[in-house]
């Protein structure tokens, strides 16, 4: 008979954590995130969905319905956001000032798209201008993608003013959250952004691996109107939809990370709790003091 070996819990070293993610945790996170779980289908647990839900449309301003956690880092939700509104020959114009622009121009190539890159010096805010021409040259563009708060550099990118040159040119957007979520003031509704994604591990001060979406009424509309089936069948909108939707029947998808969904849920409530603008004003001050 083999002898029984005792292995003894792994323990890593407590860091103090102040890169760009993940972050610091609240104790209050990490006593839900030991919660013992429970079924993704549980009459509790499709409760929480809804509360988690309704979390979320107010850390990204929003009323939008389809507003949900993506099982996934921040690329998982960027990468369900271009793959259910890009189809193979569709043109996309991506804003690339660092790591994550450059990201989405790959994501799009990988889709098959005619992807049009505007590029600005790393550490610089997208040019206005810029996506403006771009436009003017190619009048055929269905996709125009950025990042608001660029994580490698820091640069803070005026969304409302590029989603509006965007919608002028009939263009649906994708835009980047994944840094500024709950960290500067963002308004999804009133800033017109269509399809938006981020990151629980930033200034949610939550878990790595969930990732807040949510898609406005014209995003799911050019979604409606494929000629083509989404090319991955994890991230496609339609499906997940029938696991996230407000329906009495919600359709098994897949099993959903309930643990970090527990998480997300008290990370959410905290940021309620001490109000939207006091997080943006809270994480302004402490970038003040650190420059």
């Amino acid at each position: 008979m083999e002898n029984v070996i005792e292995l003894p819990v792994r323990t890593l070293p407590v860091r103090t954590l102040m890169g760009s993610g993940p972050s610091e945790i609240d104790p209050r996170v990490l006593q839900a995130l030991a919660q013992p779980p429970i079924g993704h289908l549980d009459p509790a647990f499709v409760g929480l969905m809804d509360e988690v839900k309704d979390l979320l449309r107010y850390a990204f301003q929003t009323e939008n319905r389809l507003t949900f956690p993506v099982s996934g880092p921040g690329s998982a939700g960027m990468e369900t956001c271009f793959t259910n509104l890009v189809e193979a020959g569709d043109k996309v114009v991506i804003a690339r000032n660092g790591v994550f622009g450059q990201r989405m121009a790959e994501m799009a190539t990988r889709l098959g798209a005619e992807v049009v890159t505007i590029d600005d010096e790393w550490g610089q805010p997208v040019d206005p201008q810029k996506l403006e021409a771009a436009l003017e040259s190619n009048p055929d563009t269905k996709v125009v993608g950025f990042v608001h708060a660029e994580t490698s550099t820091g640069a803070l990118s005026d969304a409302r003013l590029l989603a509006g040159i965007a919608q002028r040119y009939g263009c649906v957007t994708v835009v980047d959250t994944v840094t500024s979520l709950t960290g500067s003031p963002l308004y999804v509704d009133d800033w017109g952004l269509d399809a938006v994604y981020s990151g629980a591990q930033k200034c949610l001060s939550c878990v790595p691996g969930i990732a807040p979406v949510t898609i406005s009424d014209r995003a799911l509309e050019k979604i409606n109107q494929r000629q083509t089936p989404v090319s991955t069948w994890f991230h496609d909108i339609g499906l997940i939809d029938g696991y996230w939707s407000e329906s009495s029947k919600r359709s098994y998808h897949h099993t959903a990370p309930v643990n970090s969904i527990f998480a997300l849920a008290e990370s959410l409530r905290l940021v309620k709790q001490e109000g939207l603008e006091r997080a943006w004003e809270r994480h302004r001050e402490i970038s003040q003091t650190l420059v």
